[in-house]
């Protein structure tokens, strides 16, 4: 039976468990709150079940507790940064409230961060520019295990490779989309295999090429040591972005991008992001931008509803839903996914409820 938890009382726990993996009490309280965040927004994918493979990372040393993102080159409306392998959750805060202080200064701000563990929800990042007047871009990569087969392809080749846009509308929520380019991200299958589940199909690959609908595939070694794969939204569409989220994300920051042999028993997972940020009032636009946003979002809610659906809604709308009713009803946890959790606190001598 899946547990139910109240988001303060799991972020407690979670928090109590970084702090005995080596994480500062703040560092732990952060990295706590932006997981239970995520699954506060109905993203279970990039919530607490991280939680098991932090402390193996930690563990293994490819994942170094309170390091601060480092400054590498400072050109005014271009930063060039380093995460130094810490948190992604707070490397990537701090190295937003750099970009977004040039991009107030500046007009706009061209910011790479290299070497950051994994960043979590990439839609955190443009509500915080969102949240400021901003405009934000984003462009990440993945280094760990390859879990996206290329269009045509039958392995994986690279990561599930995030986009993210931020748009700010006056008076009203902001548009943040945020997606995996692979047809869906790693962490739901993971949730999707502890829940028993199967997936749709033409979302994964088996380790022949084959196509399959068991999550398993990309979660556990399969028969003979090898994994499946996902498969790109889109197809050739999907691919050609995932693709640039590589290029930009990897390959333009120095990061590094994905091409060599893996072992899927190292637990790091590593990326790197190419953000744009831009403050419209400083574009000389803000006006009509403010106008014509919610002229155009107006519209698209103004059409006929289809069937099957309540209303039209925007990015951003599924995320606040779930916060609403997630805060009011608590956050189920699989009970797969919790003794993962326990586990995890085990290896660093912390008892949590089984």
């Amino acid at each position: 039976m899946p547990k139910s938890f109240q988001a303060a009382d799991l972020q407690v726990q979670v928090a109590a468990v970084l702090v005995a993996a080596g994480s500062s009490p703040e560092e732990a309280d952060t990295v706590a709150a932006n997981l239970v965040l995520a699954n506060l927004s109905g993203h279970d994918s990039h919530g607490v079940g991280m939680l098991p493979r932090y402390v193996d990372a930690v563990l293994e040393g490819g994942l170094q507790p309170n390091h601060s993102v480092q400054v590498v080159l400072d050109s005014g409306s271009l930063l060039t940064l380093d995460g130094q392998r810490g948190y992604g959750q707070v490397v990537g805060e701090q190295a937003m409230a750099l970009g977004i202080r040039r991009a107030q200064t500046h007009g706009s701000c061209i910011m790479t961060l290299a070497n950051a563990h994994h960043l979590g929800r990439i839609g955190h990042f443009a509500e915080l520019a969102v949240a400021q007047g901003l405009v934000s871009l984003h462009f990440v990569n993945v280094l760990s295990r390859p879990v996206v087969a290329p269009f045509g392809g039958g392995d994986g080749r690279f990561g599930t490779n995030p986009c993210c846009i931020g748009v700010p509308l006056k008076g009203r929520e902001a548009f943040v989309l945020d997606f995996a380019t692979s047809r869906v991200a790693q962490g739901k299958m993971r949730v999707a295999h502890n829940e028993g589940r199967r997936v749709e199909p033409g979302t994964l690959i088996d380790e022949h090429g084959r196509p399959s609908t068991d999550p398993g595939v990309v979660v556990v070694p399969q028969s003979n040591g090898l994994f499946g794969a996902l498969l790109a939204f889109g197809e050739h569409k999907g691919y050609g972005l995932a693709v640039a989220c590589e290029l930009l994300g990897g390959a333009l920051t120095g990061g590094g991008t994905w091409h060599k042999s893996c072992n899927p028993d190292v637990r790091a997972v590593v990326n790197g992001m190419l953000t744009i940020l831009i403050d419209p009032a400083k574009l000389g636009t803000q006006a009509a931008f403010e106008q014509e946003a919610l002229a155009f979002i107006d519209w698209l809610g103004a059409g006929p509803v289809a069937p099957g659906f309540d209303a039209v809604q925007i990015a951003g709308d599924p995320e606040r839903a779930y916060r609403q009713q997630r805060q009011a009803e608590g956050i189920a946890v699989d009970a797969q996914t919790w003794q993962e959790l326990v586990a995890a606190g085990h290896k660093v001598g912390v008892s949590l409820p089984n």
